[in-house]
């Protein structure tokens, strides 16, 4: 017999500490380069690609609230606390949580909170809950799908030059930290979502992955299953006055009171655009756009107003390029402005909503010229996808694909409501509405309606009978109703019915149809309209 001491052998799948430690040092690099990239191109106007800003100098809190159910028998029987700062979402000791998914409409800032999270770990922003977090994992949900493991996408999109790195360091990195945080950003436009698929992000956000790593989901909507014992819940309502008077001071005029004025006026002048004003991504828009321009006009509509956007990014193109060109496009491309319509109408409505498209159908569908167009005014954008990739891809062959989205959803929207006017006006009768508009849902889809009711007084009418006639539609409808007179006074006999019956608001309403009940009430005052009994009811 020998030595009865036995050597102990090491373990062969433990990578060595110190290896590990360097390696950890190269991923730490590599994400914040990465997230540099992405926090200091901030594009408050699409359409003028040379003027990014860094993240940080353009963030301003908007309305952020905490779901807190303490008490309850039912998750929904909570109720919605505001709160000061998005650093509450996890300083907050209601908030402790190894789960959190941050909930906003399209624009309200949920990508921009995102980011602003990684600039605070980035350069240790001294206040922030993310200051001695040791590794920050930042995925945009739409570049992955659900082949490919929640490490190799770490290495596919935030550390895909550097060759030390593998994915099977970055798990053994993950495992051996003591501090880490994930942030998937965009819930609602993974390819896979609400799908069975056994993917990681299906794992993750039901704790059966990560279940001991702090992650954080935004999303626009729930996902059908999540782990609802261990998340807490968020939202973000959007800007109020002192948040765009923020906004207009530290990023758009400097403390140029006069200017400011300016901003503020042009706002005043369009009243109809204070609702959607409280949207983030717009009011930025709105802000910058009114400062660029010696004279702001007035707007009658929601739809007014984005139809001049839209006017503006394509004129900032023709300005910079001949006017023969600019009336060339405007020729040879009206016909596939019509095909993108109902590119972006499949996109909003279909079974499963598709936000992007592979480059390579998309051109063979409306043509290189006419995308490379779009893509240049700045309403589509171009973005690395992941692609035939799965585990046992090796690094040498990991593979991606350029896909095309539009700038924003509120922008697939806008086209999508063209093609919404066409199937509208073609259907026969109300049954045959009814199965168009009871597949496109007014509560997801708010802008689609909004636009397609501007656009079309005829179709309008259609679909404000259709919303009448749906389970709190008649609110909405007013909005809607708005879209296509620009007129408070035009929709008088319409308040008069709506208020004529119990008037409420609840906590557990959608955020548009707390909006659109409190224009309701306020359209009725300044119409003098009598209320048959209104209920101060953020109630349960």
């Amino acid at each position: 017999m020998g030595n009865t001491t036995q050597r102990k052998r090491e373990d062969p799948s433990k990578p060595d500490a110190k290896v590990l430690q360097e390696k950890k040092a190269i991923l730490i690099s590599s994400l914040k380069r990465r997230y540099k990239l992405q926090y200091d191109a901030i594009q408050p106007i699409p359409y003028i690609k040379d003027r990014l800003y860094c993240v940080d100098k353009v963030f301003v809190e908007g309305g952020t609230e905490i779901h807190i159910v303490q008490g309850a028998t039912r998750e929904i029987e909570g109720q919605w606390v505001r709160v000061d700062s998005y650093k509450d979402i996890f300083t907050d000791p209601r908030m402790k949580a190894k789960r959190r998914i941050i909930e906003a409409e399209a624009g309200y800032g949920k990508s921009t909170v995102a980011l602003q999270l990684a600039y605070d770990w980035c350069n240790g922003v001294k206040d922030s809950p993310f200051k001695d977090v040791e590794i920050l994992i930042l995925l945009r949900l739409r570049q992955l799908n659900s082949k490919i493991s929640i490490y190799l996408a770490i290495k596919l999109f935030l550390a895909p030059n550097d060759p030390r790195i593998k994915s099977t360091d970055i798990k053994n990195i993950i495992e051996s930290c003591s501090s880490v945080k994930v942030l998937l950003d965009g819930y609602d436009e993974f390819p896979d979502r609400d799908g069975a698929t056994g993917s990681d992000v299906e794992r993750i956000i039901m704790s059966n992955q990560f279940k001991d790593i702090d992650v954080t989901l935004t999303t626009r909507y729930l996902p059908k299953d999540y782990d609802k014992a261990s998340t807490k819940r968020v939202r973000l309502v959007g800007f109020d006055e002192k948040a765009r008077d923020q906004y207009i001071r530290k990023a758009v005029t400097g403390e140029d009171d006069e200017s400011v004025a300016k901003v503020k006026r042009s706002l005043k002048a369009n009243p109809i655009l204070d609702d959607l004003c409280q949207v983030p991504l717009i009011f930025v828009m709105f802000s910058h756009m009114t400062h660029e321009k010696t004279h702001f006009q007035k707007f009658k509509s929601v739809t007014e107003f984005f139809r001049y956007m839209i006017e503006c990014f394509h004129s900032h193109l023709s300005n910079k390029s001949l006017a023969k060109s600019a009336m060339a496009y405007i020729i040879g491309y009206a016909v596939k402005y019509k095909e993108l319509s109902k590119v972006a109408f499949e996109g909003l409505c279909g079974e499963n909503q598709q936000l992007s498209w592979r480059k390579d159908g998309l051109c063979t569908r409306l043509g290189q010229g006419f995308c490379q167009h779009y893509i240049a005014v700045g309403i589509l954008v171009e973005e690395e996808v992941s692609a035939g990739t799965n585990e046992q891809t090796s690094a040498t062959d990991i593979q991606t694909r350029t896909d095309i989205r539009f700038y924003h959803k509120l922008f697939c929207e806008w086209f999508a409501s063209f093609r919404l006017v066409e199937v509208v006006a073609a259907t026969r009768d109300e049954s045959e509405l009814e199965n168009v508009l009871d597949k496109v849902d007014p509560f997801n889809l708010q802008y689609l309606y909004r636009f397609t009711c501007g656009i079309s007084s005829a179709v309008g009418t259609r679909i404000i009978e259709y919303l009448k006639s749906r389970k709190d539609g008649d609110k909405f409808a007013i909005l809607c109703i708005l879209e296509q007179t620009g007129k408070v006074d035009g929709i008088k006999d319409t308040v008069r019915d709506l208020c004529s019956k119990q008037v409420k608001i609840k906590y557990d309403d959608s955020k548009l149809l707390q909006r659109s009940t409190i224009q309701l009430l306020e359209i009725a005052s300044r119409l003098d309209v009598s209320m048959f009994i209104i209920e101060n009811s953020l109630i349960h």
